[in-house]
């Protein structure tokens, strides 16, 4: 019965895994194809790659993709990382239900429902739609994820050092710079790259939210990809899915590293006790 359930959950596993990955590397190996057609192998080449350097419009959308993942990841770290001292630091406030529920309904509502909302909301106050639009969008989205990784550094962090800068009279607000961001830096690290990575991949709320000199990468391929699926869209999306890989990747590993380091100082410390 066992060995019949484990190679069930095997095959399941690979098809699976082989459902959501074979077609991300035909797409990656099709970018190398030297043939216009994109189902046509006509051998490896990086001319694909060679023609966006000579795509103003693509370079232009990869700037202002950038341009708003820095700076939406940026903010949405400083607010997620207060949010979660409030939500960790006090338990007990008035309205700490909603609050946290405000903070978090990101993470649960769908891209359609929070992109229009921003849109009728900026068309309500009379904000022009364009680069700071989707950059204020992208912040709302991606705050509540920061937030979820500082807090979960938070709740195992050992208070008794910042208790213990405290009661040698170091001011609460040096110490926080000095003892306590320290100690979450590498959460706070892993939120920052995992916000710029899913600021980098939207389409649907940057959409809904963008104006003229404001075309990120995803809509820019999406519109191209409706014209049909070109060697060039390939070569883009390549690109698209490395960043991508390269952020969730660095974020893991920062990740891992805090824990890592977080036993060691438990195991230190239970040492020299």
């Amino acid at each position: 019965m066992n060995k019949t359930t484990s190679w069930f959950n095997v095959t399941s596993l690979v098809f699976g895994f082989a459902f959501l990955y074979v077609p991300i590397l035909i797409l990656v190996v099709y970018s190398f194809n030297a043939s216009k057609l994109v189902t046509v192998w006509g051998g490896f080449s990086t001319r694909w790659y060679a023609e966006l350097l000579h795509d103003q419009a693509i370079i232009d959308a990869a700037w202002v993709t950038m341009g708003v993942g820095i700076l939406s990841a940026s903010f949405a770290t400083v607010l997620g990382t207060m949010a979660a001292l409030v939500l960790d630091r006090y338990s007990k406030f008035h309205g700490r239900a909603l609050f946290s529920g405000m903070v978090y309904a990101p993470l649960v509502m769908p891209e359609v429902i929070t992109g229009l909302s921003l849109l009728l909301l900026f068309v309500a106050v009379g904000f022009d739609r364009g680069f700071w639009s989707v950059v204020i969008a992208h912040t709302t989205l991606t705050m509540c994820f920061v937030a979820v990784v500082v807090q979960s550094r938070l709740v195992t962090l050992d208070r008794s050092l910042e208790e213990a800068a405290l009661d040698l009279g170091c001011p609460p607000v040096k110490t926080f710079f000095l003892i306590t961001l320290p100690l979450i830096l590498p959460g706070v690290v892993a939120g920052w790259m995992l916000a710029f990575t899913l600021s980098l991949d939207d389409l649907v709320i940057a959409s809904f939210t963008t104006g003229p000199g404001a075309t990120t990468l995803p809509i820019k391929i999406y519109s191209m990809v409706r014209l049909g699926v070109t060697p060039e869209i390939n070569a883009i999306s390549t690109i698209l899915i490395s960043v991508i890989a390269v952020g969730v990747i660095v974020a893991s590993v920062l990740s891992h590293r805090s824990q890592v380091e977080k036993e060691k100082a438990e195991r230190a410390v239970f040492l020299a006790g």
